[in-house]
C-alpha cells in the first residue's frame, strides 16, 4: 500500500512539473496550481504542506530531570484540493495524509488499510445563507480541533483537545448564519454522523451521532477566517470577539472517546453506552493579541464496558473535563511570544492522572502560516505520575 501511494504521489508530481512548463503558478502559499477548465465550470487549487518535528522529553527523578528522550519525524504531510463543480456554489474539498502519523490508527473497522483520506466534502450554498455539507470532514466541535493544524498558534494543539476532541466524521452539516444588527452576527451548524470516526469501511457499528454548534460575533464577523487561525496575524484594527458552543451527543457509542478512542469489545459484540461532550469556548483579537479560552465535558450513561455477565471488559469511556487558556502577542518583526495553561480532569474509574500543561512558545512567521518555525517548552504536572519537561522545534511550509 506504502509503495502505490509513493507511486501515485511521483505520477501526480510529475503531471504537475509538465503543467507548470504551460501555465503560471500562483503567488507562494496560494497553492502549487490554480486551475480553471476552459468553459469556468469547474476549478481547482492544489496544494501541499509539511511539518517537520524535533522533539526532546525529561522526566522528574527526585527533583531531578532525566531519562532524556528524543525524536525527530514528519509530523504531517498533506495534498490538499479544493475548488468547485459546474457552480461557484458548489464547492469540494479533498485532503490526503501521507505521513505515518496521518495514517496512524487503523483497525478491523477500516479492515487494516492505511487512513490516508483526511477530508472528502461536498459543499452546496442552495439557498442564501444555507450551505449543506456532505461527506467526511471535521464536526463543529471545539475551536482549537476545528484550526487547521497549519494555521496554530503553538507547534500542537493542547491536552484539552487530546482528550476530548470529536474529530472527523462521515455525515453531513447544515451551515448558517444570520446577521441580527449591523454588526452582530450569528452562526450555526447542525451535523448528523456516522459516530465512528473517519475512515469506517464496516458501517455503522452503533447509533448515529449529532453535533450542534452556536457562535456569536458581537463585534462583527473577523476578516477572512481569522476566529479560526491562531495568532493576530492580520493585526485586527477593531477588537473581535467569537463566542462559541458545541454540543454533542453519540447515541449507542462504541469507542471511548465517542467517535474516537478504543472500541469497547465484548464477548458478545461491540459495548454501546450513549455519551454526550460539551465545548465552550472564545476567541479575541485586536492589535497583534490574541486570546483563546476553552472548556470540555464529557459524560456518558454506562461509562464501563462490561462482557454479559457483567464482568468489566478493561474499556472504559473518559469521561471528564479540561479547560485551555492561551495567549500570545505578535510583533510587528512578525515575532510571537505565547503562552498556554491546559487542564485534564478525568474522573476516577477511567484509571487517568489529572494533568495541568503550563507552555511558553516562541514562533517566526516568515510568510504567515504558510512559511514558519515555531519553538515551545512545556511543564506537565501530574498529580501521581512523574512530572515532565518537553522541547520541541517545528518547521513548517504550505504551497
Amino acid at each position: 500500500m506504502k509503495l502505490k501511494l509513493t507511486a501515485l504521489a511521483v505520477m501526480l508530481c510529475c503531471m504537475l512539473t509538465s503543467h507548470a512548463q504551460e501555465t503560471n503558478s500562483p503567488k507562494f502559499g496560494k497553492g502549487l496550481f490554480n486551475l480553471v477548465g476552459k468553459d469556468s465550470s469547474w476549478t481547482m487549487k492544489i496544494g501541499a504542506r509539511v511539518q517537520l518535528l524535533g522533539s526532546t522529553t525529561w522526566t522528574e527523578n527526585d527533583g531531578d530531570l532525566g531519562n532524556l528522550q528524543s525524536s525527530m519525524l514528519v509530523r504531517r504531510s498533506r495534498l490538499k484540493f479544493d475548488g468547485y463543480a459546474l457552480t461557484p456554489k458548489l464547492k469540494y474539498k479533498l485532503e490526503f495524509g501521507l505521513s505515518n502519523r496521518d495514517m496512524s490508527g487503523a483497525s478491523y473497522y477500516t479492515h487494516n488499510s492505511p487512513r490516508f483520506v483526511m477530508d472528502a466534502v461536498m459543499k452546496w450554498n442552495f439557498h442564501g445563507n444555507f450551505v449543506l455539507w456532505f461527506g467526511q470532514t471535521k464536526l463543529p466541535g471545539n475551536r482549537e480541533r476545528v484550526i487547521s493544524s497549519a494555521n496554530l498558534q503553538f507547534v500542537d494543539r493542547s491536552i484539552l483537545n487530546a482528550g476530548f476532541n470529536i474529530d472527523r466524521d462521515m455525515g453531513i452539516q447544515l451551515h448558517h448564519q444570520i446577521a441580527i444588527t449591523k454588526k452582530f452576527v450569528i452562526k450555526e451548524v447542525l451535523a448528523i454522523s456516522q459516530g465512528e470516526g473517519r475512515n469506517v469501511t464496516t458501517g455503522n457499528l452503533g447509533g448515529q451521532q449529532y453535533t450542534g454548534r452556536l457562535e456569536m460575533y458581537p463585534f462583527g464577523t473577523f476578516e477572512g477566517k481569522e476566529d479560526y487561525m491562531g495568532s493576530d496575524l492580520k493585526r485586527t484594527k477593531s477588537p473581535k470577539l467569537a463566542l462559541g458552543v458545541s454540543y454533542d451527543f453519540n447515541d449507542n457509542a462504541v469507542r471511548t472517546r465517542s467517535n474516537m478512542g478504543t472500541y469497547m469489545e465484548t464477548d458478545n459484540g461491540l459495548f454501546e453506552t450513549d455519551i454526550t461532550t460539551l465545548f465552550v469556548d472564545a476567541m479575541f483579537k485586536y492589535r497583534g493579541l490574541s486570546i483563546m479560552g476553552e472548556y470540555a465535558n464529557r459524560d456518558a450513561d454506562t461509562p464501563v464496558a462490561v462482557n454479559s455477565d457483567g464482568t468489566p471488559t478493561g474499556d472504559i469511556v473518559q469521561v471528564g473535563s479540561g479547560y485551555n487558556l492561551s495567549a500570545g502577542y505578535l510583533f510587528k518583526s512578525n515575532w510571537e511570544v505565547a503562552g498556554r495553561y491546559a487542564n485534564t480532569d478525568f474522573k476516577e474509574i477511567t484509571g487517568r492522572d489529572t494533568t495541568n500543561e503550563y507552555t511558553l512558545g516562541v514562533s517566526k512567521y516568515i510568510v504567515g502560516h504558510k512559511l514558519k518555525v515555531q519553538s515551545d517548552i512545556t511543564y506537565a504536572d501530574f498529580a501521581v505520575q512523574s512530572d515532565k519537561l518537553g522541547w520541541r522545534l517545528q518547521f513548517e511550509i504550505h504551497f
